[in-house]
């Protein structure tokens, strides 16, 4: 299986809008000879679809349980794991969808004194 999707990482990683020809190519024949690896790449899109940030809070829950019990019947580990994550954390995620609040800008900051921290080393 390996062999047959060589080269596949950066068609799965990216923004379906953004692939080139022979990504798309390498998708559609991903998506012909199905397995795992489509369902995996299938809910990974609709995760990235539900939290686009252009829904409204109530279709954002709706669609974030739909996507939650999708993974957990998936029988894919790390699917499973992510969905019940997710559905601990839920309180939390939808505070934040329906104020519309994100912790993006301290992160950001705390990547920055890090990098300056590390270029310092030794001085």
């Amino acid at each position: 299986m390996a062999k047959t999707f060589k080269g596949a990482r950066w068609a799965l990683l990216k923004n379906p809008a953004d692939l080139t020809d022979t990504q798309a190519q390498t998708l559609r024949k991903m998506k012909r000879s199905g397995g795992i690896l489509w369902r995996a790449y299938q809910l990974e899109e609709a995760l990235r679809e539900v939290f686009a940030g252009d829904l409204d809070a109530a279709t954002v829950a709706e669609l974030l349980d739909r996507w939650c019990a999708r993974a957990q019947q998936s029988r894919i580990p790390e699917f499973v794991k992510a969905g019940r994550t997710i559905r601990k954390h839920r309180a939390g995620i939808d505070a934040a969808i329906e104020r519309g609040l994100s912790n993006g800008r301290h992160e950001g900051l705390n990547t920055k004194v890090r990098l300056l921290i590390r270029r310092a080393y030794g001085f």
